[in-house]
C-alpha cells in the first residue's frame, strides 16, 4: 500500500453543502442578532480510519482570510533588557508597523503577564476579551504555568511566531488567516474551523479542499486516514461532503493473495534459519558433553573428610602417656607391698590356728595320774 493516499472531493457536492449552511444561519438569525455580527463559524469534522498513536497539531495556510477585521489579536512578548514594561510595549509596536503588520491589538510583556494577570479573574477577563492569542517563540515555553488551563480547554492557547523574522507581517497573517487542527490520541474524530458564514461560498469551498490536502500530507498515519468529512456550524447539523469507499479494505485481501509466494519464501527462510541454529545448537551440545566426560576420567573422585568439631590439641597425649608410665610405676611397689602383706596376714593366721588346734588337743588328752 502506498504511504499516502488522496482524498478526491466533489467540487460541487461541497459547495452545496456550504449553500444549504449558509441559509440556514440566515433563516436562524433573529431581530437580537442584527446588531452584532452574525457570523457563525464554519467547521470541518474529520472522521479517522483509526485512532492516532501520537497528538499532533497541524497548522492548515488557507487561500482565504478566516477571521474577520473586527477579532482581536493579542501578542505576548519577552522583557527587553534594561527596559521597563511600557518601554517594551512602545518597542515592540514601533517594530510591527515598521514591517507593516496591523492585525494585533495589544501587546503584553511576559512581566506584566506575571504581575497584572497572576488572580484567575483577571485571566478570565484576559481569555474572553480576546479572540486569539500570539507569543513571542523565545517565551513561549514559560507561559503555559501563567495562563492556566482554560486557554488550552477552549482552543486558545497562544501560537509561537519569530519576531526577528525578516518576513515578519507574512508569518504573521499567514498564523493568523490560517488554521489549526488538533489531532488527539484519544479519538478518531477532529474539528478544523475553515471561515465563517460572511464569507462566499466559492471562498469556503477553496478553503475546505487546502485544509483537506494539507491534513493528508501532515497527518502521521499511512494508507487511507480520511474516513468521512462533514460540513457544520455551531448550531447547524453535520453535512457529508465525503465518504470512503470500502474497496481498500478489498483490496487488502488481494495484496495478501499476491504476496502469498513471497510470504512463502520468507517462511523457507526462516525455517532455514532454524533448522541451521538447531543444528549448531546440538552440535555445540554433543562437544560440552565429550569435554565433560574427559574431565570426568582426568580428575579422581575425592572422598569428603569429616572434620572434628573442636580441634584436638597437640598437648594432649604427650601428657597421657607421662600420666601412664607414672601410674605404671606407682601401682609396680604397691603391688609388691601387698604381696608382703598379705603373706604376713597368712602366716599369722597359720599360727594361730597352729596353737588352737595345740590347745584343743591338749585339753583333750586326760591327764596321767
Amino acid at each position: 500500500m502506498a504511504d499516502k493516499i488522496d482524498v478526491a472531493l466533489d467540487r460541487t457536492q461541497v459547495k452545496k453543502a456550504v449553500q444549504a449552511l449558509q441559509a440556514f444561519i440566515k433563516t436562524k438569525s433573529t431581530g437580537e442578532s442584527l446588531f452584532v455580527d452574525d457570523s457563525q463559524q464554519i467547521s470541518l469534522l474529520l472522521t479517522l480510519w483509526k485512532i492516532p498513536r501520537q497528538a499532533q497539531t497541524i497548522r492548515i495556510p488557507l487561500p482565504h482570510g478566516q477571521r474577520t477585521d473586527t477579532d482581536e489579536v493579542c501578542l505576548f512578548t519577552r522583557d527587553e533588557p534594561n527596559m521597563t514594561s511600557e518601554q517594551t510595549q512602545r518597542f515592540y509596536k514601533k517594530l510591527l508597523q515598521e514591517r507593516g503588520v496591523k492585525n494585533i491589538s495589544e501587546i503584553i510583556p511576559y512581566k506584566v503577564l506575571r504581575t497584572e494577570y497572576k488572580p484567575y479573574e483577571a485571566k478570565r477577563r484576559l481569555l474572553g476579551n480576546f479572540d486569539m492569542f500570539l507569543s513571542d517563540d523565545r517565551v513561549r515555553r514559560l507561559l503555559p504555568s501563567h495562563l492556566g488551563k482554560h486557554f488550552y480547554e477552549r482552543k486558545k492557547e497562544p501560537l509561537s511566531v519569530n519576531l526577528l523574522s525578516k518576513h515578519l507581517a507574512r508569518d504573521i497573517h499567514s498564523i493568523i488567516q490560517g488554521t489549526v487542527l488538533k489531532v488527539t490520541n484519544k479519538g478518531s474524530c477532529c474539528m478544523v474551523r475553515i471561515g465563517h458564514s460572511a464569507m462566499s461560498a466559492d471562498e469556503l469551498t477553496e478553503n475546505i479542499e487546502a485544509a483537506v490536502k494539507t491534513v493528508v500530507t501532515k497527518l502521521r498515519m499511512k494508507g487511507h486516514v480520511i474516513k468521512v468529512i462533514h460540513v457544520k456550524s455551531l448550531t447547524s447539523v453535520a453535512l457529508p461532503i465525503y465518504n470512503s469507499n470500502l474497496s481498500h479494505l478489498g483490496e487488502k485481501k488481494q495484496v495478501t493473495t499476491d504476496e502469498t509466494p513471497q510470504k512463502k519464501r520468507k517462511a523457507a527462510r526462516k525455517q532455514a534459519k532454524k533448522q541451521q541454529t538447531e543444528t549448531t545448537k546440538q552440535t555445540d551440545a554433543a562437544e560440552e558433553k565429550k569435554v565433560e566426560e574427559a574431565e570426568e576420567e582426568e580428575i579422581p573422585q575425592l572422598v569428603p573428610i569429616e572434620t572434628p568439631n573442636k580441634k584436638p590439641k597437640l598437648e594432649k597425649p604427650a601428657k597421657k602417656k607421662k600420666q601412664q608410665q607414672q601410674q605404671q610405676l606407682e601401682k609396680a611397689p604397691k603391688a609388691a607391698a601387698a604381696k608382703k602383706g598379705a603373706k604376713a596376714q597368712r602366716k599369722v593366721t597359720k599360727t594361730k590356728m597352729a596353737g588352737k588346734t595345740e590347745s584343743k588337743v591338749k585339753r583333750r588328752v586326760p591327764k596321767v595320774k
